[in-house]
């Protein structure tokens, strides 16, 4: 299995876990909160795709805030760095050790309980190790919506999904994760506990502080509990997968959805007919909904709060006059819209399993980039053609989440050529690809987080004035650099 790249830095080295600090640690977290089996610490040290892997003296999984803050407070005054991790299904190797990494990964997993819902208030207060899909049903059973949905969401957990602002496919109506938070609470790098466990929308005391740890990685510091906002539970909801002219219909046809479904446009998914047949191949039990000549697709879903009432116009109503409206403009060649639970879910499989396939097919490059919507047809006309000109026999397979402007430009490799290959090709296809993103005032990352993978280009794309800003508040939160070191920035 490959290492991490070799360490970006020589001051990420941290001074190592010791005997005594091992049982300091054991004394903290008890037999079942400390991992010190090679084997057993291999899930925790490798990242979900198998492309990362690093070391740790010890895996400490803690059970509660104090203990957290005890580990982390007895690694701050021995020098010990500490990978924070949660789910550990990110794609940029945040939460995978480097392979030179001396001290501890602290793993949140045990963390897991639901402290209370507020279904008056719209609101609910976790620990970090609770699964994404577990908030989601037990908002659910409150008759309330937590909008955070992506592909992992039955492993991923909400601690990481926050401190990498997760985004995914609701982002359009709900916004990233930040945006879905009233409250946090943080364990310093000192071991201090910042209690912002505050269920307000308003409160204008100062510094935000809430802003700062989610998106940083566990650079700064780790979330142990957030208050997140809920919202009414969708009671009309209408999912359609269309046959569409090409790019340029699907941003023309979102604008258009906005009025048409009463400002209810939930997602907005675009698919291409080479990702698509791609997850038909690989993953078994799906249907296509909808066979037409042409290359590429939309996955469209409109939902309301407000119940259908018999004999009113519902979204399904709106959506099928507004899919004839667009057929008659050319836009829209075909379209299929969900009549059962099962079909919608179909239908969101096979935009949610790509990632899935993608593995399945073989070594491939993806760039998870956004651009202002408007933009979106000419950087993927633009990128597929710089990228095709470096190597011809690439597969292009973009798709995204194009509402908000997130695009998941993604190539499978040459059909027979294998990882170490394709590697040659990509630090050209990267620099071409986020070349174009930067000339188009995009971003270079919009919801993966830098983690590992990315150091380098943020150094390359982000302004000496930016980084120099970064570097103050993570030196100003954590001088002796144990917090995650080596991610995100070069300190």
């Amino acid at each position: 299995m490959p290492d991490a790249a070799a360490s970006p830095d020589p001051r990420i080295a941290s001074a190592p876990v010791t005997s005594g600090m091992l049982e300091s640690l054991r004394a903290i977290v008890g037999d079942k909160g400390l991992i010190l089996d090679e084997h057993d610490k291999q899930p925790f040290l490798t990242d979900w795709r198998g492309s990362l892997a690093g070391r740790a003296a010890a895996v400490v999984r803690p059970a509660n805030t104090e203990e957290v803050s005890n580990v982390v407070k007895l690694c701050h005054d021995n020098g010990v760095a500490i990978v924070p991790q949660g789910g550990n299904t990110g794609l940029m190797g945040g939460a995978t050790p480097w392979p030179d990494h001396t001290g501890i990964l602290l793993s949140l997993g045990r963390m897991n309980r639901v402290l209370h819902v507020d279904p008056v208030g719209y609101a609910m207060t976790v620990e970090a190790g609770c699964i994404l899909q577990t908030l989601q049903e037990t908002a659910a059973g409150h008759d309330r919506f937590f909008p955070l949905s992506l592909g992992a969401q039955g492993s991923c957990m909400i601690g990481g999904n926050l401190s990498t602002n997760a985004g995914g496919v609701q982002v359009l109506r709900y916004g990233n994760a930040r945006n879905l938070v009233l409250g946090l609470e943080v364990v310093l790098p000192s071991g201090e506990v910042w209690d912002g466990l505050r269920a307000l929308k308003k409160d204008n005391t100062g510094y935000d502080l809430k802003h700062l740890f989610m998106g940083a990685e566990g650079t700064l510091g780790i979330i142990t509990k957030a208050v997140l906002k809920l919202w009414p539970t969708p009671k009309d909801v209408c999912t359609a997968w269309l046959a569409i002219r090409d790019v340029k219909a699907a941003v023309d046809i979102l604008s258009a959805a906005y009025a048409a479904s009463d400002d209810n446009v939930g997602s907005c998914e675009l698919m291409s007919r080479a990702c698509t047949d791609l997850v038909l191949r690989h993953v078994p039990g799906l249907q296509d909904p909808l066979k037409a000549e042409t290359d590429w697709y939309l996955l469209l879903e409109w939902s309301s709060s407000r119940p259908r009432q018999d004999g009113a116009t519902g979204l399904s109503d709106k959506m099928e006059q507004f899919l004839a409206d667009q057929l008659e403009t050319g836009r829209v060649l075909n379209a299929v819209i969900a009549q059962t639970e099962a079909q919608s879910r179909n239908m969101w499989r096979i935009r949610e399993s790509v990632a899935e396939a993608s593995r399945a097919e073989g070594p491939g490059l993806s760039y998870d980039v956004s651009v202002a919507v408007s933009k979106i047809p000419e950087f993927i006309d633009q990128g597929i053609k710089a990228v095709l000109d470096i190597l011809p026999t690439i597969r292009p397979y973009p798709l995204g989440h194009i509402g908000d402007g997130n695009l998941h430009f993604s190539f499978m490799g040459p059909v027979g050529m294998d990882r170490q290959t394709l590697t040659q090709y990509s630090a050209a296809i990267t620099r071409v690809v986020n070349d174009l993103i930067a000339a188009m005032g995009g971003s270079i990352s919009a919801e993966h987080g830098i983690g590992i993978e990315k150091i380098d280009e943020l150094a390359h794309y982000r302004s000496k004035t930016e980084l120099d800003v970064m570097r103050t508040i993570k030196r100003a939160l954590d001088p002796k650099n144990i917090m995650n070191p080596g991610k995100i920035l070069r300190i």
